[in-house]
């Protein structure tokens, strides 16, 4: 999901340099890993669009107003970061006047808003926090991980599955119930054979 990544104006990428300290650890790290042969082979789907995503979220700390840096940032600025996103969306989520409200398939177009759906919020927020990380962050001080965005993050998902008509709660899977079979009952005992 390539949310809002400018066109590459350049085929070759150089990451941005992280605002926040890097330890010697990481350093090392980052530095083993790239010797190794799995780093010549093209970095996975995955790996892609976390680069994207650093990048994008980087790009709008250097245009908020005042720019921010990485240290700076906090939780409520993912928040902004992820309102601003909605603009973006495709996902129709209608308001609660809406006669469409809490329908799956809405049978006509409304004027309802498009916003980024809960899942593709939850899965850049996820790869964001391991971003941050990568790029030097202390989990401790993770903006993606605050408990503001996880609450965020659940009011989105309850209000988008009651506005969508959609559940997003996780598949249980149930038990297989024992089938008992009882045997069949005898059959009733036969008259001819007593009395001979």
């Amino acid at each position: 999901m390539d949310l809002i990544s400018p066109p590459p104006s350049n085929t070759s990428y150089s990451s941005p340099t992280p605002t926040t300290p890097i330890s010697a650890a990481t350093a090392a790290n980052a530095a083993n890993t790239s010797s190794s042969p799995s780093s010549s082979s093209t970095p996975s789907r995955y790996e892609n669009q976390k680069r994207r995503d650093w990048n994008t979220f980087c790009q709008y700390l250097r245009n908020h107003r005042p720019p921010l840096s990485l240290s700076m940032c906090s939780g409520a600025h993912v928040l902004e970061f992820l309102r601003y996103l909605d603009q973006f969306g495709k996902t129709k989520v209608h308001n609660q006047t809406c006669p469409f409200f809490g329908l799956p398939n809405p049978p006509a177009p409304c004027p309802c808003p498009l916003r980024q759906a809960w899942g593709s919020l939850d899965a850049l927020i996820g790869r964001l926090r391991a971003a941050y990380e990568e790029h030097g962050g202390r989990p401790e001080a993770n903006p993606f991980g605050a408990r503001a965005v996880r609450i965020y993050l659940r009011e989105v998902r309850d209000f988008q599955a009651k506005a969508r008509g959609v559940s997003y709660e996780k598949k249980r899977k149930r038990p297989k119930q024992k089938v008992t079979v009882t045997p069949p009952p005898p059959p009733p005992p036969s008259d001819s054979g007593a009395n001979e």
